[in-house]
């Protein structure tokens, strides 16, 4: 069925429960990078257990996915993730039981030929406390679903990145194997995976996850801006601009101006911004 838009502003979840434990948080972290060089004190921590795990914030990302949006009507082989927002209301554990509600928020109709933009937001709190964990708002791009009838628009103006010179830059590089390790972080998506599949819509290898890239951004802010204290990320924002080649290297600009750092990724080896507009809000 087609896109509807009284449907999508219906859809809701309310009660699902994950859990998570070191395992999934050490595994987050080698999915972003961490512990390429496993003699790093400052990373070992993220990735070893000797004593209580540091935990990448933007791990949050992956802990309580819900099939909201599946059989929704789009058209699921022209849909792309275009925004990532996250709240921390307080540090991830290193485990944890969560319960998360799901719901729909906007969703704007671009326009025949133009796609449709859809806002879910995720509200997750602890079982043990009941407590706020974290808030993620992800914007879902539906290319080959505009003019469905909805409101025009296209929701909130992204953050705007300093005319200046970036203060601090850091080049990251990403494993040829990168997707197959992320992959196992939740998101099977065959796009990052098989080789036929991709050359069919258009790319030469497997594509990055976009979320791995997101990781690999929050990691340069953590080691330049936070020093690896995680607990100093309450926030962390971003729009996806362009896809990721395995074994590529991401170089994350940043400008730091008080509790907010912008941020934007480009890539070593082509001319291409990968992520645009970042904003990650730090603890004051």
């Amino acid at each position: 069925m087609p896109l509807n838009y009284d449907h999508l502003m219906s859809l809701k979840r309310e009660g699902d429960r994950f859990s998570y434990t070191d395992r999934e948080t050490m595994l987050y972290a080698i999915g972003v990078g961490m512990g390429r060089d496993p003699y790093d004190e400052n990373e070992l921590p993220f990735v070893f257990e000797k004593s209580e795990l540091k935990t990448v914030p933007s791990m949050a990302t992956v802990l309580a996915r819900t099939p909201l949006l599946k059989d929704c009507g789009y058209d699921y082989s022209k849909v792309v993730h275009g925004e990532q927002r996250l709240t921390l209301h307080r540090p991830l554990p290193q485990e944890a039981e969560l319960i998360a509600d799901t719901r729909v928020t906007e969703a704007y109709d671009k326009g025949p030929g133009k796609g449709a933009v859809i806002y879910a937001e995720t509200k997750a709190r602890s079982a043990a406390d009941g407590k706020p964990m974290f808030t993620l708002v992800s914007t879902t791009f539906a290319r080959g679903d505009g003019g469905f009838g909805g409101p025009a628009g296209s929701g909130p103006d992204p953050h705007k990145i300093p005319d200046r010179k970036p203060d601090q830059t850091l080049a990251l590089e990403t494993r040829v194997d990168q997707a197959l390790l992320y992959r196992l972080n939740g998101d099977r998506n065959p796009l990052h995976a098989d080789p036929e599949l991709a050359k069919r819509v258009g790319f030469p290898v497997p594509i990055l996850h976009g979320l791995c890239t997101y990781g690999t951004a929050c990691r340069a802010v953590l080691q330049e801006v936070c020093k690896y204290d995680h607990r100093k990320i309450t926030g962390f924002d971003v729009r996806f601009s362009a896809p990721v080649y395995p074994g590529e290297t991401i170089i994350t600009d940043m400008w730091v101006d008080g509790p907010v750092v912008s941020f934007r990724c480009r890539l070593k080896e082509r001319d291409a911004v990968v992520i645009n507009n970042g904003k990650c809000t730090l603890a004051v």
